[in-house]
C-alpha cells in the first residue's frame, strides 16, 4: 500500500481575517441592538425580537450568542465598564462631594432612561452570581468615591457602599411610576436625598422639579 503524503499545514498567511471582522461587527451590532432594545422594553425579550432590531438574520445572532442570557452577560459587561467610567470621572473632580454628585447623576440619569440597566444591575431576578460581580467590580470604585467624600468632610460618615444601589433603587421606583407622567421627577427626589446625605448644608437645596399635582399623583398609581 502506498504511502500518501500528508498535506501542508494551512498557511498562517490564510486565516480569514475579514470574517473575523465581520462576525466582530455583527456581534457589536447585535450588542448595541439589545442595548436599544432593553432599554425600551427590559430583558424580557427574545433574541429574535433583537435580531430584528440590529438587521441581522436570526442565525447570525445565534452564531455570535447561544441564547439570550450570553447576550445580557455581555450587555452587563458593558453597563459595568461604563458605571465604573463613571466613578472615575467622579474621583477625577476637583471636588469630592460634587464628584460624587456627579456620579448619582449621571448614574440615575442611565438607570433612569434604560429600563433594561435597572433590571440587570438593581434587580435579583437575573442571578446572584451577577450580583456578586456587580460588588467585585463596581463597589471598590464607589467606595473610593463614597471615601474621598467622607475624609474630606462632606459626606455623612455612616454612610457605605451599599446604600449606593438602593438609592438608586429607590429612584428606579419613582422613574417606572412616573415615566409616563413627568419623567424627570426622580431628580427632584434625588436632591432629597442628597441633602441627607450631606454631613454639613447651610440649607435645603432648591428642588428642580416640582412636586406632582393631584391629578398627576393619581396617574402615577394607574
Amino acid at each position: 500500500m502506498s504511502r500518501r503524503t500528508p498535506s501542508a499545514p494551512p498557511s498562517e498567511n490564510t486565516s480569514p481575517r475579514p470574517l473575523r471582522a465581520d462576525a466582530e461587527r455583527n456581534r457589536r451590532r447585535i450588542i448595541a441592538a439589545a442595548q436599544e432594545v432593553f432599554a425600551k422594553r427590559g430583558l424580557e425579550v427574545t433574541l429574535d425580537d433583537i435580531a430584528r432590531h440590529a438587521g441581522v438574520g436570526v442565525g447570525t445572532a445565534y452564531r455570535r450568542f447561544a441564547n439570550r442570557e450570553e447576550l445580557i452577560e455581555a450587555v452587563f459587561d458593558d453597563a459595568l465598564q461604563h458605571l465604573n467610567g463613571l466613578a472615575e470621572a467622579a474621583l477625577a473632580h476637583e471636588d469630592p462631594w460634587e464628584g460624587l454628585v456627579q456620579l448619582f447623576q449621571a448614574a440615575g440619569q442611565d438607570f433612569a432612561r434604560d429600563r433594561g440597566l435597572r433590571e440587570i444591575l438593581l434587580e435579583s431576578a437575573h442571578g446572584k452570581a451577577r450580583a456578586t460581580t456587580v460588588r467585585e467590580r463596581l463597589t471598590p470604585a464607589i467606595s473610593l468615591v463614597i471615601a474621598r467624600a467622607q475624609q474630606a468632610g462632606q459626606l455623612r460618615g455612616d454612610i457605605q457602599p451599599t446604600d449606593f444601589p438602593l438609592i438608586q433603587l429607590m429612584l428606579g421606583a419613582v422613574v417606572q411610576r412616573s415615566q409616563t407622567v413627568t419623567p424627570d421627577l426622580w431628580q427632584r427626589y434625588l436632591v432629597v436625598i442628597l441633602d441627607g446625605l450631606r454631613h454639613k448644608r447651610v440649607g435645603p437645596t432648591p428642588l428642580p422639579q416640582p412636586p406632582l399635582s393631584e391629578a398627576e399623583f393619581d396617574r402615577t398609581r394607574t
